[in-house]
């Protein structure tokens, strides 16, 4: 269906972005405590990107990786954070059936990638610790290259059929979404058409897109761990755990709060729990990410320190 033909079958052409207008005197503290999160966001994955491209010891496979999320967290924060900073200021809370739908697609585009790229992340993981001799002939820059563009590409299919489906659907009227921003649940609810068919093609979506490669990070875990504890030396044993840590965090961070989102049925949370339930991963992960592979990755540390250090004593000089 043409996006002539969607605009035709509906009579909705604009959405309202409830977002937390039910808490009036919350709007300027929301708005600077958003800004100071999405400030620090955008800055911590900037210098992940920063430091492990341009220093020389960040040159392997699992720092080539932590870019690309690094890069995708942006992105997904982009999508949502800045619309979400605007509407706790104007009263034109106002959003385009044609923007709704570009942020809804986007949304579900960098979410899937994510996904895709942490189970390429636990892959590269898996071999490092569990076959390390084996590591720089399995990881080699080309299949490094691969499964990051595989990663990025897989969220294309997802974010097309969802957001097309969705989007497909006639708008009769209410049009105001009970939500920060154009997520499926909120949107699918002002639908004036049966969407059972739709909920069950994006469970088998979600199922494929989330739940297979979180499967991928199981298995390789549970490998990961069996090789670890066989490990004779304990120096050794935490030296393997520290190097995959970061990512077991960021995973469990990532999959806790969306799973709890996409696999719940649509009455088992209240609107307000739902919208904190969605900040803790679309706002607040992505700004943990970066301080947590900072705080746990001595080689990121100390990178950080190097890039830093020289930047002050070019400042002196």
């Amino acid at each position: 269906m043409s996006f002539v033909q969607i605009m035709n079958h509906t009579a909705v052409t604009e959405f309202i972005l409830v977002g937390f207008s039910d808490h009036p005197n919350l709007q300027v503290p929301l708005f600077l405590i958003f800004l100071g999160i999405y400030t620090i966001t955008l800055t911590g994955n900037v210098l992940i990107i920063l430091v492990t491209s341009f220093d020389p010891t960040l040159n392997s496979p699992m720092y080539f990786f932590l870019r690309n999320l690094a890069s995708l967290e942006i992105c997904f924060n982009l999508v949502i954070v800045p619309k979400m900073l605007v509407n706790l200021l104007m009263e034109n809370k106002r959003i385009s059936f044609v923007g709704c739908a570009a942020q809804m697609y986007f949304f579900f585009f960098f979410g899937a990638a994510e996904c895709c790229l942490l189970a390429a992340m636990a892959f590269d993981r898996y071999v490092a610790i569990c076959n390390p001799l084996h590591y720089p002939d399995i990881m080699t820059q080309r299949a490094c290259f691969q499964l990051a563009g595989a990663s990025w590409f897989s969220g294309f299919p997802v974010a097309t059929v969802q957001t097309t489906w969705i989007f497909s659907l006639p708008f009769c009227g209410p049009n105001q979404v009970n939500h920060f921003f154009c997520d499926s649940p909120p949107v699918l609810e002002l639908s004036c058409a049966d969407t059972s068919l739709f909920e069950i093609e994006a469970l088998t979506a979600t199922v494929l897109f989330i739940m297979f490669p979180f499967l991928l990070i199981l298995v390789s875990y549970v490998r990961i761990i069996i090789t670890i504890l066989r490990m004779p030396s304990e120096e050794g044993r935490h030296k393997a755990f520290s190097t995959c840590s970061s990512h077991l965090v960021v995973v469990t961070l990532f999959y806790g709060t969306a799973s709890s989102t996409y696999f719940r049925p649509k009455s088992s949370y209240s609107p307000d729990t739902r919208k904190l339930i969605s900040l803790s991963y679309a706002v607040i992960t992505p700004m943990l990410n970066p301080i947590i592979y900072s705080l746990r990755n001595k080689e990121v540390k100390s990178a950080l320190g190097r890039t830093l250090g020289r930047k002050l004593f070019s400042e002196k000089m």
